[in-house]
């Protein structure tokens, strides 16, 4: 049977050099970054480098680059404590953002007390600038949360707009930014957002190790406390090899993101090409069938299947060897419809199976035509 990996906006493969650098790591640098003696010193250089190379990718001081665990522990750690020590009274996101900013938005909501706005949407999933700018105009301490890239459908946010209107109207704006470091070029000198969150194993790293962008003088404190690591923003012993893999991972995605980005725009045009070409009625979901308006690595897919099909349909998918998705990985096992759809699909058209395929600089177009192959067979028995 075939194997066809399509699921690369829940976790990539780890490149090769990435597995040799985490090998070298676990073997060479074994002392605790936190000791004094030469083992602990050459581990907190390693990380102090590896902090240095990933701010000069996305031009910002090294101070400003704090490990996590990964983008939901960035999103947590910058929500929480601007609510908690920085005096936000009013968030101000919509209800397609990832569940690690989502569900921390109501908990904060329930726990503090504070005001919640979510912005309306259209059919796409596009949400309205002016709605945004009209919101920041009647608040104060205010803090905007939305994501770079929807994980789901695909939206690439303005942040350009976004950041400018919350300069103008003193707000802070934190993005989630997963699906867009290693992806794009982003230069935070230029986009002025105040934090952002991004995890190692969207871009080819490993899983368990992220970053949270931190802009100088924030205010920002500690979500997870006891020791003085990360310059008292994160306590906990470094995963040295993690924090390494990072950082190449990092420098591999932007060293070849030109020709990489290249290859996987080529592969997306052709599955749509595909797709509408051999399978009627078929629907992409947000703006993920828009080249402009969304990112270049996945489609988000609604499928002409009878309702009492629908249900096996994934099953179906895995029995053939393909790994697809129906929205967050998180939200795996569940059988609940994808938050992210609910919020812009009528009922008629929930009904219907969507799927989200995603690729990387690993896929080929034999692999679509396969899954081509696959899905007009399901349809058509």
């Amino acid at each position: 049977m075939q194997q066809v990996y399509f699921d690369n906006a829940a976790t990539t493969q780890l490149r090769k050099e990435v597995i040799d650098v985490i090998t070298n790591t676990l073997t060479d640098y074994y002392g605790n970054a936190s000791s004094s003696y030469n083992l602990g010193r050459s581990s907190k250089a390693l990380v102090e480098n590896s902090r240095k190379t990933i701010a000069k990718l996305l031009n910002v001081s090294a101070s400003e680059i704090v490990f996590t665990s990964g983008g939901t522990e960035a999103d947590n750690l910058v929500l929480r404590s601007a609510v908690r020590d920085l005096g936000v009274t009013h968030i101000i996101s919509t209800k397609i953002e990832h569940h690690a900013v989502l569900h921390t938005v109501n908990a904060l909501q329930k726990e503090y007390g504070i005001e919640v706005s979510f912005l309306t949407l259209d059919d796409n999933g596009k949400i309205d600038y002016n709605e945004l700018e009209q919101l920041l105009s009647n608040t104060t301490n205010a803090l905007v949360s939305l994501m770079f890239v929807n994980n789901e459908i695909g939206n690439i946010l303005n942040a350009k707009t976004v950041a400018d209107l919350c300069q103008q109207y003193n707000a802070l704006f934190h993005t989630d930014a997963v699906q867009a470091v290693g992806h794009y070029v982003i230069d935070l000198q230029e986009l002025k957002v105040d934090f952002l969150a991004a995890s190692a194993h969207k871009f080819h790293g490993p899983k368990g190790v992220g970053f949270a962008f931190i802009r100088k003088n924030s205010g920002i404190k500690p979500l997870i406390v006891g020791g003085e690591q990360e310059r008292g923003l994160r306590a906990g012993t470094e995963s040295i090899h993690d924090i390494a893999g990072l950082e190449k991972a990092m420098v591999l995605a932007y060293d070849n993101l030109e020709e990489e980005a290249r290859y996987i725009k080529e592969l997306k045009h052709y599955f749509i090409a595909q797709l509408k070409a051999q399978i009627p009625n078929i629907a992409f979901n947000g703006l993920s069938g828009d080249f402009d308006s969304s990112t270049y690595t996945l489609i988000n897919v609604r499928l002409p299947i009878a309702p009492e099909k629908s249900a096996m349909f994934l099953f179906q998918l895995d029995l053939k060897g393909i790994a697809c998705s129906k929205g967050s990985a998180c939200q795996s096992g569940s059988n609940q419809k994808s938050h992210v759809l609910s919020e812009i699909l009528n009922t008629n058209d929930l009904e219907q199976p969507s799927v989200r395929f995603s690729f990387s600089k690993f896929n080929t177009k034999t692999e679509i035509d396969y899954v081509i192959g696959v899905l007009k067979a399901f349809i058509a028995a």
